[in-house]
């Protein structure tokens, strides 16, 4: 616990973050070991597509604004704003239903901090939290209890061009009260100093229902420090998901400037 309480004070001392490339929350399930920076604004947004079949009835969800708006307020902290405007289509016998349902999810709202930074077979560790109201979903989003989050992300350095990074937590509400269990586990490699790859397993284990396990692969490319573009796409392990595809992008801007 001295350790990790030493590592967590000695964030304030590190190098201004903005001259490395930006580590995004996009666009795996796994959230990033780290947080933005101090003064550092980061948006990261993106659309994706995701499909159900049970029988003969198939629904299409298509969420065309993942946005996710995070900003440093210290070195080691970071407040996190989210929102997305969904879209979902039901089929029987691929002929389109005219219950179009559309609107906005519930609001995220949460913070990262940093814990402690990777030291040899230490991992880098971050706490993640989140709160979903209920009153801020659209009408046909609106889920029956307010959901809350939280996850220990860690993450080790394989090598030059490769890591693994998992999430481990729980997460309530939405429309059961039940507890479920979360679980990510990411590899990454760089191909190149632009171009990236990953692929990752994850899935909820609920206290009383059948878990739920997925796998997603994808591609990232950096055009710049403050600018990388992904795409990805997947599918489950279980029943459930029959398709995932998504892509988007995430920019980085410094509002603070540091005295000389």
């Amino acid at each position: 616990m001295l350790s990790l309480a030493i590592s967590f004070l000695t964030f304030s001392q590190e190098v201004d973050r903005h001259s490395l490339p930006l580590i995004t929350d996009r666009p795996d399930a796994t959230e990033a070991s780290s947080t933005v920076g101090k003064g550092i604004l980061q948006f990261e947004t993106g659309g994706l597509f995701e499909s159900y079949e049970v029988g003969n009835i198939k629904t299409e969800s298509y969420t065309f604004n993942t946005m996710l708006v995070r900003y440093g307020i210290l070195d080691n902290l970071e407040l996190r704003l989210g929102w997305d405007f969904v879209e979902g289509v039901t089929k029987i016998n691929n002929n389109k239903l005219d219950n179009v349902t559309s609107g906005l999810s519930p609001l995220l709202l949460g913070m990262k901090i940093d814990i402690a930074k990777e030291n040899r077979a230490m991992p880098e560790i971050a706490l993640i939290g989140h709160v979903f109201p209920i009153f801020s979903a659209s009408t046909d989003y609106r889920p029956e209890f307010t959901g809350i989050d939280f996850r220990l992300s860690l993450s080790h350095t394989l090598s030059e061009k490769s890591s693994l990074g998992y999430n481990i937590g729980a997460e309530w509400g939405n429309d059961s009260p039940e507890a479920a269990a979360i679980y990510t586990l990411a590899y990454g490699y760089s191909i190149t100093d632009k171009f990236g790859m990953y692929a990752e397993l994850y899935g909820d284990l609920p206290e009383d229902s059948s878990a739920n396990h997925y796998w997603d692969a994808g591609f990232t490319y950096l055009a710049s420090n403050d600018l990388q573009f992904d795409t990805y796409f997947g599918t489950s392990l279980t029943e459930g998901q029959d398709i995932l595809i998504g892509l988007g992008l995430s920019y980085r801007v410094k509002t603070t400037k540091k005295l000389k």
